[in-house]
């Protein structure tokens, strides 16, 4: 039923109202809403906030996004975890509508009395809601000077729009008719689900023995975990493990994924459950519950969070395939179903079936979540949830967070769109995307549109740059320019990125032609690697990784996913964004890609001034982050940019009223993120440079002092 005054179509709205939006604690995001009435009086809004013990905070008033349009917005901060709601009110506002009559009327002197008397009246009654400490005396000088006949006209007008009056008015308003719309529910969940940076790597591998002519030996927790130090020195804040099980043996896989292994082939991880036990044990060459408990204390004294794979699913070895035989497809003869994903055959494991016990299955399931979260998890990989019903999430995560609402679930669904939304409306905290897929400026573009824009509401994206089971073929032609290039637009366009061990050294060779499995896969095989030779020979981009989580830790508009804006590039081969923060403050980073990874680029950036903080004459002197190199940008710039040597810029104090001067990434602990070479980016053109001068770069020095192109 529509209220007194309209309020409607208010945004962020999830499946109709009837599932929370979602932000985290310190969040800035908009409520928009369609406000509008009757006739020609001057109607305005704001937006009430409640707390999780339903305490109204001071509400924030709304603004019309563009006039005539009647669509109102304000941007609301949440500061607790918690379930929240958030509502719209419209209201006549009387003051506007008689400063609009008396703006007119005054001047041509009609009916001049009435209007100041009537003026006075509502500035009286306005001033009997103003505190006292908040400017109600200058409001009443405002009643007196509108009532003193001795006065001209315009003088007595003129001390009512006076700005003292406008602004103690502005945060007091005489508001009359006032209709709430309909409350909306919101979830606020801690940051770290929203932003963080991920490492994923297999604990057999670090550590173990692979010799010709020998079994190879299996690393541990306890050699996985001397490999966290590195992991967090490269500025990662999550270490993620594929399931840590008993594998089972029955079918089991050989390397690249043969179906006959070898007495001392070891399986893939996914293959769940053996005679040793299932889902709430751990593969005994990893070593014990208390070596685990020792990896996660680990990882918790270097700042970083576990989290760990949930593949609810079994090989034929699982205890649960001779206790539940109900909770299995079984076929016309008899057997049970193996997982099929055609052509892909999964023989090494068993699907669950949800529908003959799915109660039963809900608390296995709760139980083994909370066995893991009593060791020390706070975060689950939950594999390839678009196998498993909707509803069953709905209820497991849902009791999860009930208790636990600091608990993380990330959705392994790279699915039709419409289930990887829902899976995200119904709980999932963060969500595997497309982006591997997206390597065009276009695609680019249109996919982060999408997920800047209303999806991030209830969506939030993870993105992970490769896989075990994605080596995209970008990756595989393009070489290291490719792994530099995917790195910054992970890192920059998404709160949440990650990587799979191996990136940083740049590892690109597929099974096959077409394929995009890894050869010699991780997943069926120890795969140790030489850390310390690599970054000896320098065959390891962590220094640009590093520089990138160092960059994001020190932007606040890189924690953030609404507020990405594309800017227009004149070469189809380059992309251009910026990131500014929420919440009032000034931090904007502004990003150049080029998405070539075999050859440079040159093109020309016109920057929309405004989404930078900027009017469009202005300019700005701006720090490239990636080398401490400073720069004049305006609206429009020339960049050159080079596979390998320069292949991106990124770049801050936009809007900021001045550069902060700083240490260069690297500069304390000699590493250099890209190696030098020429690029550029610099003053708008016409301003007295030419290209060849733009593209010329200069050393910069250490702290300040950095020259400007």
């Amino acid at each position: 039923m529509i209220g007194r005054i309209p309020v409607l179509d208010i945004r962020p709205l999830v499946d109709c109202g009837r599932r929370p939006a979602k932000a985290v604690v310190g969040e800035s995001f908009e409520v928009t809403a369609t406000v509008f009435r009757e006739g020609h009086d001057a109607v305005a809004a704001n937006v009430v906030l409640r707390d999780p013990a339903g305490r109204a905070g001071p509400w924030t008033p709304m603004r019309e996004l563009a006039p005539g349009t009647d669509r109102w917005g304000a941007e609301v901060t949440p500061d607790v975890e918690g379930r929240w709601s958030y509502t719209v009110e419209a209201w006549s506002d009387p003051i506007a509508t008689w400063r609009h009559h008396a703006g007119i009327k005054i001047p041509a002197g009609i009916d001049t009395d009435l209007v100041l008397t009537e003026g006075a009246a509502l500035h009286e009654q306005a001033a009997a809601g103003v505190p006292k400490s908040a400017g109600r005396e200058c409001v009443l000088r405002a009643v007196d000077a509108l009532r003193d006949e001795q006065r001209p006209a315009t003088a007595r007008l003129a001390a009512a729009l006076t700005p003292e009056v406008v602004t103690v008015l502005d945060r007091h308003p005489l508001r009359e008719l006032v209709t709430p719309g309909r409350g909306l529910p919101l979830q606020v969940e801690r940051r770290r689900a929203l932003y963080g940076s991920w490492y994923e790597l297999f604990p057999r591998s670090e550590g173990a023995v692979v010799k010709p002519g020998r079994p190879p030996v299996s690393g541990t927790f306890r050699t996985a975990a001397e490999r966290l130090p590195s992991v967090a020195a490269m500025g990662f804040d999550v270490v993620y493990l594929p399931p840590i099980h008993p594998i089972g043996t029955a079918y089991r896989k050989g390397p690249n994924n043969t179906l006959s292994a070898g007495p001392h082939d070891v399986g893939s991880p996914w293959a769940i459950g053996s005679t040793e036990g299932g889902h709430d044990t751990v593969h005994p060459e990893l070593g014990t519950l208390a070596d685990f408990d020792h990896f996660v204390r680990t990882a918790h004294d270097l700042r970083m969070e576990v989290a760990l794979d949930f593949a609810l699913q079994c090989s034929p070895d699982h205890p649960w395939a001779l206790k539940h035989p109900e909770w299995f497809h079984h076929r016309a003869d008899g057997t049970i179903a193996y997982a099929e994903n055609p052509p892909k055959k999964y023989q090494d494991i068993y699907p669950i079936a949800f529908d003959a016990d799915m109660r039963g299955l809900v608390q296995e399931t709760l139980r083994i979540l909370r066995f893991w979260m009593d060791h020390g998890v706070r975060i689950f990989r939950v594999d390839n949830p678009h196998t498993k019903p909707v509803s069953f999430w709905e209820k497991v995560i849902g009791d999860i967070n009930r208790h636990a609402p600091d608990v993380i679930f990330l959705a392994e669904a790279f699915t039709r769109p419409a289930m990887m939304h829902t899976l995200a409306a119904v709980g999932f905290q963060q969500s595997y995307t497309y982006f591997t897929w997206r390597n065009t400026k276009q695609e680019l573009t249109e996919y982060l549109t999408e997920l800047s824009g209303e999806a991030a509401a209830y969506m939030r994206p993870n993105f992970f740059v490769n896989t075990p089971d994605i080596l995209h073929a970008y990756l595989q032609e393009g070489g290291r320019p490719a792994f530099e290039v995917r790195a910054v637009l992970a890192a920059t366009l998404s709160p949440t990125w990650g990587v799979y061990a191996g990136y940083e050294l740049c590892e690109n060779t597929p099974l096959r032609p077409g394929s995009e499995e890894y050869l010699n896969s991780e997943k069926y095989e120890l795969r140790p690697r030489d850390w310390e030779t690599a970054e000896r020979e320098n065959r390891t981009i962590a220094p640009l990784i590093t520089a990138l989580n160092r960059i994001r830790r020190r932007h606040p508009a890189l924690q953030q996913l609404r507020r990405l804006h594309f800017h227009s590039v004149d070469n189809d081969a380059v992309i251009a964004y910026s990131k500014r923060a929420g919440g009032g403050t000034t931090d904007t980073v502004l990003t150049v890609v080029n998405l070539d990874p075999h050859h440079t680029q040159e093109a020309t950036v016109s920057l929309d001034m405004p989404e930078l903080g900027l009017d469009w004459h202005e300019s700005a002197p701006v720090r490239d982050e990636l080398t401490g190199e400073t720069y004049h940008w305006g609206r429009a710039n020339y960049v050159r940019l080079e596979p390998g040597i320069r292949p991106a810029h990124v770049l801050s104090g936009f809007g900021s009223g001045n550069l902060r001067h700083q240490l260069p990434p690297g500069a304390a602990d000699g590493l250099s993120p890209l190696r030098p070479g020429k690029g550029g980016g610099g003053r708008p053109m016409g301003e007295g440079q030419s290209p060849d001068e733009h593209s010329a770069l200069r050393p910069s020095s250490p702290i300040g002092g950095s020259p400007t192109t």
